[in-house]
């Protein structure tokens, strides 16, 4: 490990310009690549005290073992060098793309002598439009084949064509109308190459046009009687409408624009893109990313730009919205603009903004929802994977140097709100699985108020007081005063042969918290004479693993996959709690004054409110008029009225924005 202060620039040895700076291990290689506006301000910032650095940068600072840098003229050409120098170098600490492969497009050559259809990847060339990208490549055939009964554009490949055109005969498609044979001479070069342009104004969004030309031409075939052509023709509608189907406008405004969202967590993130073109969601596509780096969503949102943009091979439209807009955000418009201006004879700005409100802000939440999906599936991905589960085990036990893998984990959390309504979650993970049957919840009943510390002691001892309780009523602490009566053993209750309750002990707990947290949960195992389960605390901020007794934390490597369980483990808890806090918080926000009469419940409450329209009316009610209300009987009806009698009725209610008491019949009503 180096010390950043044996390579540290010479105060002033580093200009004030704009550009592009490496930093490079002792083995000369690049592990790190930025931009900035001011070289020696950004520089500096990593030459400051270690434990003020985020853990990430950190750990660059000190493999790294030089730092080197570009001045440029310009924050655009910075942007420019910094993308071209991470697709060189490709640096370990620098945002990585895990899918980094070319999408598919449908492609038509225009340039050619006779043009064609095809699906294409990569860079785009001259001389061919491009409509997409799409997510698979049997999407774009699945559209051109619904549009070769219209459009029968040549489809074969120059070694196809030119033996058709050398024994004077067509392909399968020639003979059967979905290829219009120009290797053979049934159509001349202009027709065939206006049938293309035809095709490619369809795909760019310029469909009316031509469904009204076929209607009418059906009209016109059927009037004449000719009832084969009218009935192709009629077929031909179909096909188009439904290859319309499959890019259902969105945007009412024709709009030409690429949609940007992420998911991120801690470790990762994940990018979704869609492309609209003509109001027409053309394609999508997506990365997950690895946050290698220090990084927050306008810098994430900025690494999708470059990784879309920054190759040359997208085009980029006028409009580009994402979720955050990148700081500073002249440079990056300008250098989108720039893109746009040598891609397109139109050139023009590149509008670069978050959509506020309207079409464009609902389809983002459409690729929000997308983003998040894409994260979650790879999570689930990776947690399935038996190998990568083993190794995180294994991680885990290697660095809390435990005796063997932690099998059964236990992960807890204290969640409330304000000090209010202080709930514990208890989940567990088997395998490196969630065994969602084993989750438990808990309220904080040993003091009131907001004390994580406290709430944690209990919790632990509460857990662990029950499962010293079943070992007990199991008999394992027992011994059988005779051979044929036998003690009880075991986690299964033998009437229900059910699992107890808190009858397995788990190899490791963690807890949702730092140094105090773990120090509360060692002292309530100590109390409780328990010593066999391993203990370690996850502290949210710096991902740092504390042990019972050690100043200094251990921490595990970013990509490890121990961490990533522990993680995922300290989510679900952190999931868990918090939703059974929320629904506390929702019924006492709820509860009303029939809530807490004896023997009344749910669908008796709202009858009573249904029958007597409110509150008060029923407050006012005689026993007897009690009795009238369907699945009410006498004592219950005295029951309620005693209830409510014995109550001091609240104070009204106040319309804040008039002044004026709003009626008891109106506030105390239910929907």
């Amino acid at each position: 490990m180096a010390d950043p202060s044996t390579y540290r620039p010479a105060p002033g040895a580093i200009p004030t310009s704009p550009g592009v700076y490496r930093f490079r291990d002792a083995h000369g290689r690049v592990i790190y690549v930025g931009k900035a506006k001011s070289l020696r301000q950004r520089l500096s910032s990593y030459f400051q005290d270690l434990a003020g650095l985020h853990p990430r940068t950190a750990t660059m600072v000190t493999t790294a073992a030089s730092v080197e840098w570009t001045v440029v003229a310009t924050e655009v050409e910075a942007l420019q060098l910094e993308y071209s120098w991470i697709k060189e170098f490709d640096p370990r600490f620098n945002v990585k793309y895990r899918d980094d492969k070319s999408y598919p497009e449908l492609a038509v050559t225009v340039g050619e002598e006779f043009p064609r259809v095809q699906v294409m990847r990569g860079a785009h060339k001259k001389g061919v439009r491009y409509f997409g990208p799409y997510g698979h490549a049997w999407a774009i055939r699945e559209t051109v084949d619904l549009m070769l009964r219209v459009f029968p554009v040549r489809t074969c490949s120059n070694g196809v064509f030119k033996r058709a055109q050398q024994v004077g005969r067509p392909c399968l498609l020639g003979y059967i109308g979905k290829c219009s044979a120009p290797c053979v001479g049934k159509i001349s070069q202009a027709d065939h190459a206006e049938l293309a342009e035809e095709f490619c104004d369809f795909m760019a969004g310029r469909t009316g046009g031509h469904l009204r030309r076929l209607e009418q031409q059906m009209q016109e075939a059927a009037v004449a009687m000719e009832y084969e052509r009218a009935a192709r023709l009629r077929d031909d509608i179909a096909a188009l409408r439904r290859a319309m189907e499959k890019n259902a406008v969105v945007l009412g405004d024709g709009t030409d624009a690429d949609l940007f969202a992420l998911a991120e967590d801690e470790l990762e993130a994940a990018v979704q893109i869609f492309h609209v073109r003509g109001g027409r969601v053309r394609g999508q596509r997506g990365w997950v990313t690895d946050k290698v780096e220090d990084v927050d969503t306008a810098a994430l949102v900025e690494h999708a730009l470059q990784q879309l943009y920054g190759g040359g091979t997208e085009s980029v439209p006028r409009e580009v919205l994402v979720p955050e807009l990148p700081r500073p955000l002249e440079p990056v418009q300008e250098w989108l603009s720039g893109l746009r201006a040598t891609q397109t004879a139109k050139g023009g700005q590149v509008d670069l903004r978050v959509p506020q409100r309207g079409d464009k802000k609902d389809l983002m939440t459409t690729v929000q929802r997308n983003a998040q999906q894409a994260l979650v599936l790879h999570k689930t991905k990776r947690a399935s994977d038996l190998t990568t589960r083993s190794r995180a085990l294994q991680e885990i036990a290697d660095a809390l140097e435990l005796d063997s893998v932690p099998l059964r984990i236990e992960c807890f959390d204290i969640s409330h709100l304000q000090g209010d309504d202080v709930v514990a979650s208890m989940v567990v993970f088997e395998d490196g699985l969630a065994r969602k049957s084993e989750y438990r919840r808990f309220q904080i009943r040993g003091f009131a108020g907001q004390d994580d510390v406290r709430s944690m002691h209990e919790v632990i001892g509460r857990r662990f007081r029950r499962y010293l309780q079943e070992r007990e009523q199991t008999g394992e602490w027992a011994v059988p005063e005779a051979d044929d009566e036998p003690a009880a053993s075991g986690p299964i209750d033998p009437e229900t042969g059910r699992p107890r309750r808190f009858a397995y002990p788990p190899q490791l707990v963690v807890v949702d918290g730092g140094q105090p947290q773990v120090a509360a949960a060692k002292r309530a195992l100590d109390e409780l004479g328990i010593d066999d389960v391993a203990l370690c605390g996850l502290a949210k901020r710096l991902e740092e693993v504390w042990l019972p007794g050690e100043d200094d934390p251990v921490v595990l490597p970013r990509s490890s996959e121990g961490l990533y369980l522990l993680q995922r483990v300290r989510d679900e808890a952190h999931r868990f709690a918090i939703t059974y806090q929320r629904s506390k918080r929702a019924k006492r926000f709820t509860a009303g004054e029939l809530d807490s009469v004896a023997g009344l419940g749910e669908t008796r409450r709202k009858a009573l409110l249904k029958h007597f329209g409110s509150l008060r009316k029923l407050r006012a009610a005689t026993v007897d008029e009690l009795c009238e209300v369907p699945g009410i009987g006498r004592r219950t009806a005295e029951t309620v009225a005693a209830a409510l009698a014995s109550r001091t009725p609240a104070a009204p209610a106040v319309n804040t924005a008039t002044g004026e008491i709003i009626e008891d019949d109106a506030s105390q009503e239910t929907p």
